[in-house]
């Protein structure tokens, strides 16, 4: 593609790597909040309510110029809902986890999802690719290399986030949904909105009182708030509408690489070897379950859509 179609293209791919970039660099800010004492669940109700509040603005930019009769102003409250207790099981899982293992491995286990929308979409009608079971025994190997000690034991972060990723799907294919139902933007400042709500509860109800670590953690409230869910959710909503398919996809997936180098950068986080390898198998069993289907011409009629949309 060239002229000024490629141009435009190549200008909403490079602000998806942006958004891959935020959203990988934000394993490392949860993995700092969780060192300041803040409980995860807290820090989990903390962000996800400052991500909906950085949406408000554009909400009401929007309404104020859409049509009144416009379908895509309701909102499907159920299915939102649904999606928000969807939402927090993930980040909830996700955010204990990192108490108990590495950015890298963190971003590279949470990738699962993308086998597991399909995966999980046969029992919804949904037709899954040939490929997915082929990606699924190479990612299972490099799950194996990365996080399967030599008695044979998952650490317990790893294995939480291995859980992650299942509500990481579920909360997919929910979004998928109710995405054709309603705007998307308010769509997701409820659902985000749901998970604050049930964080927060959640995080009084089981967590000693950590209120005192909040401004210690703010910067990484901050960030994880306002950049990875914010921002990076409304950059990944545009971008996408602008970006081809295939480099789209390859481009998200970066997502588990950004995790890996700014845990190092950070936090001074190294692989081994076997780690690395494992890291590659499992990013390369994501990418073939993502791309086969796209190159021949069947992504959409092979996988349910959305199968990158995780903020």
């Amino acid at each position: 593609m060239s002229g000024p179609a490629g141009a435009l293209a190549l200008k909403y791919e490079m602000l998806l790597a942006l958004t891959s970039m935020i959203w990988g660099s934000a394993f490392a800010a949860q993995q700092i909040a969780m060192k300041k004492g803040l409980g995860p669940m807290i820090f989990t109700g903390l962000r996800f309510a400052l991500g909906g509040l950085v949406l408000i603005p554009l909400i009401a930019w929007r309404r104020k110029h859409a049509v009144a009769s416009d379908p895509q102003a309701r909102l499907p409250i159920g299915a939102t809902i649904g999606a928000g207790i969807f939402l927090f099981a993930a980040a909830a899982l996700q955010q204990i986890g990192l108490q108990s293992t590495s950015s890298a491995n963190s971003g590279f286990i949470t990738a699962f999802y993308i086998l597991f929308v399909p995966l999980l979409g046969l029992f919804l009608g949904h037709k899954a690719p040939k490929v997915l079971w082929t990606g699924i025994l190479i990612c299972l190997a490099g799950f194996y290399l990365l996080s399967v000690t030599g008695t044979l034991e998952v650490s317990k972060g790893d294995g939480l986030t291995l859980v992650c990723a299942v509500f990481w799907a579920c909360q997919i294919l929910v979004v998928d949904r109710a995405a054709g139902k309603g705007d998307p933007y308010r769509i997701a400042a409820l659902e985000f909105a749901t998970c604050a709500v049930l964080s927060t509860v959640a995080g009084l109800l089981f967590e000693r009182r950590t209120f005192d670590q909040i401004p210690a953690a703010a910067g990484a409230i901050a960030y994880t708030g306002v950049m990875s869910v914010g921002v990076g959710f409304t950059l990944q909503v545009v971008c996408q509408k602008h970006c081809p398919p295939a480099p789209a996809a390859i481009i998200m997936s970066m997502e588990s690489v950004f995790a890996a180098v700014f845990g190092y950068l950070v936090l001074k986080q190294t692989l081994t070897g076997r780690a690395v390898l494992g890291c590659g198998l499992i990013l390369a069993g994501v990418l073939l379950v993502q791309l086969v289907p796209m190159m021949s011409g069947k992504k959409r009629a092979s996988a349910p859509p959305g199968a990158t949309l995780v903020p």
